[in-house]
C-alpha cells in the first residue's frame, strides 16, 4: 500500500472534506463558484489549484492555504468559503507529491523545499497570470497552513528549519513526525534553498508540525504577525514539541489560541456523511461544526485587522 494510505491514513483530508460536507460561515456577499486551474511550475511538476473569490469588488486581499499531508485543495473548504464570504479571495494549491493522489515527496529532501516554493509560485500566478488579478491588492497577502501546511507557511513568512535536528530529536522523543521523516533522507545533500516570500504580510498556523527544528532561532526572519491554533488533544503534533516552542520563539508576534478538546484533525473541515469516519473522530463531547464557526471568524477577523483596509467587497 502506499505510505498515504497506511502510516499517513489519519491526515487524509480530500475526501473528508467535499463541499457537501462543508459548513461555511453565514455569507455576507454572493461568492463565485470555486474554480480550479492548474497552474504551471516550470522545472516542476504543475500545481492544480481551487479559488474562490467573492463575486464583486476591487482592492481584495488574496490568502492562500496550504493543505496537512496526504490531504488537498479543498481540505479547508469550509474556512475557504468563510473567508471568500468576507470579501477575501483565497487560493489553495494542491501540493505535488504531498496530497491524497500522490505522496511521492513526503519525507524526502524536496518535500518542505517544494511545498514554500508552491506558495510563491500560485501568489506569482493569482497576481500576474488569474484572470482576476486587477482585483486583488498585491500589497494585501496572508498565508493560512494546517500540519505540514502550518511547517509550509512558517517557511514562507521566513522560518527556517534544520533538518539536522530531526534525527536526535526523534531518538529522544519520538511523534507522528517521526515515521514520515523515517521513510527518506532527512537532511540533502546540500543546503536547502527555502523559498520565503516577503509579500505576505500575515499567517494563520494551525497545529503545526516539526516545530522543534526551528529552535532555537529558525523563526529569527520571521517578522509578520502570526495568529497560531493547537488542540489540547493533539496527540499528532504534541503542544511541547511544536507549536509552545513556535509561541515562544515568536513572542509579541504571536496571538496563540488553545482549543480544549481538539484533536489534530479537528482543524479539518466538519465532516459529512460520505467523510471516511478515521479523520472525523473528534474527541467525546467536542462539536466540531460549533468550533469551526468561531475558528473561521476568528481567522477572518485577524486577516482583516493585519491586513489592513476592508476585506469586504464594495457594493
Amino acid at each position: 500500500m502506499k505510505r498515504s494510505q497506511t502510516a499517513l491514513l489519519a491526515l487524509l483530508a480530500m475526501a473528508g472534506a467535499s463541499p457537501a460536507a462543508a459548513q461555511p460561515a453565514p455569507s455576507l456577499t454572493p461568492t463565485v463558484a470555486p474554480r480550479q486551474i492548474q497552474v504551471e511550475d516550470p522545472g516542476h511538476a504543475p500545481i492544480r489549484i481551487a479559488i474562490w473569490a467573492p463575486a464583486t469588488g476591487t482592492d481584495l486581499a488574496l490568502v492562500v492555504i496550504s493543505h496537512g499531508t496526504g490531504a488537498g485543495a479543498i481540505s479547508h473548504i469550509d474556512t475557504a468559503e468563510a473567508l471568500a464570504a468576507s470579501g477575501f479571495v483565497v487560493v489553495a494549491p494542491m501540493h505535488p507529491g504531498d496530497n491524497f493522489q500522490d505522496d511521492s515527496n513526503v519525507g524526502q529532501p524536496a518535500w518542505l523545499v517544494d511545498r514554500a516554493r508552491n506558495v510563491t509560485r500560485v501568489i506569482d500566478f493569482m497576481l500576474g497570470e488569474w484572470d482576476g488579478r486587477a482585483r486583488l491588492a498585491p500589497n494585501r497577502i496572508g498565508v493560512f497552513g494546517f500540519s505540514a501546511g502550518g511547517t509550509t507557511a512558517l517557511i514562507a513568512i521566513g522560518g527556517v528549519p534544520d533538518l539536522a535536528l530531526v534525527a536526535p530529536h526523534c531518538a529522544r522523543q519520538p511523534e507522528f513526525v517521526c515515521r514520515i521523516m523515517a521513510a527518506g533522507p532527512t537532511v540533502p545533500a546540500d543546503p536547502p534553498q527555502w523559498t520565503h516570500d516577503s509579500r505576505i504580510k500575515a499567517a494563520v498556523i494551525a497545529a503545526p508540525g516539526l516545530g522543534f527544528a526551528f529552535a532555537p532561532s529558525g523563526l529569527a526572519g520571521v517578522h509578520v504577525p502570526v495568529q497560531i491554533w493547537s488542540g489540547t488533544a493533539d496527540q499528532i503534533v504534541p503542544f511541547e514539541t511544536n507549536t509552545a516552542l513556535i509561541v515562544r520563539q515568536l513572542g509579541g508576534q504571536a496571538e496563540a489560541h488553545s482549543v480544549e478538546g481538539a484533536v489534530h484533525l479537528s482543524f479539518l473541515s466538519p465532516c459529512g456523511p460520505e467523510s471516511p469516519p478515521q479523520i472525523c473522530q473528534d474527541s467525546p463531547g467536542f462539536d466540531r461544526n460549533a468550533f469551526h464557526r468561531t475558528f473561521n471568524a476568528a481567522i477572518a477577523d485577524f486577516f482583516r485587522d493585519r491586513l489592513g483596509g476592508s476585506a469586504r467587497p464594495r457594493r
